[in-house]
């Protein structure tokens, strides 16, 4: 038991570095140039990929916390899109058990919708607040470039950090939700 523990915690505390790491170099001037194409938004892929995966490395405080960090971050209306991504994660965590049986097609499928409502309701939140935001072709190509860098994420997960999903038999997940 106490292995399953300490691995869960070294899981969790990776979740939150990798999402750092990925704040920081989303802040890093590399290129002062604007840029042609918007940038996926790698956060948000990285947290429901984790989440379906293995939800039990990625809880709802650390999804809250890092995404109004992000918002903060990035100069972002604070709270909306971490909201968001924080309603998407339950929907997601709730339909997680049914992807085991469905295939990544039905799971990229859900995502991709999930993506796709976030960045519309984000867009017309701010829209009927008056808010500046970019053109919502803009804000497309972003959700189509997040969308589809999905199946690259959950790779790296499942080859680089051991994050795979998880069996119906297997009993290490410690702190899990039924």
């Amino acid at each position: 038991m106490d292995n399953a523990a300490s691995k869960l915690w070294l899981k969790r505390c990776l979740y939150v570095l990798l999402s750092f790491l990925v704040l920081f170099l989303h802040l890093l001037p590399l290129d002062t140039k604007p840029d042609r194409w918007p940038f996926p938004d790698i956060l948000i892929v990285l947290t429901y990929a984790w989440l379906l995966r293995r939800p039990e490395y990625v809880p709802m405080i650390s999804i809250a916390a890092i995404m109004l960090l992000a918002d903060l971050l990035l100069q972002r209306p604070p709270g909306l899109m971490a909201a968001l991504v924080v309603l998407g994660a339950a929907y997601l965590r709730s339909a997680a058990p049914g992807f085991r049986d469905a295939g990544f097609a039905a799971e990229w499928t859900s995502v991709a919708a999930v993506i796709t409502v976030i960045f519309v309701a984000n867009g017309l939140i701010l829209g009927i607040l008056s808010v500046q935001q970019a053109g919502m072709g803009s804000i497309a190509i972003q959700a189509i470039v997040t969308i589809s860098i999905y199946p690259a994420i959950v790779l790296l997960s499942q080859v680089a950090f051991g994050v795979t999903r998880a069996s119906v038999t297997d009993n290490t997940t410690a702190g899990a939700r039924a």
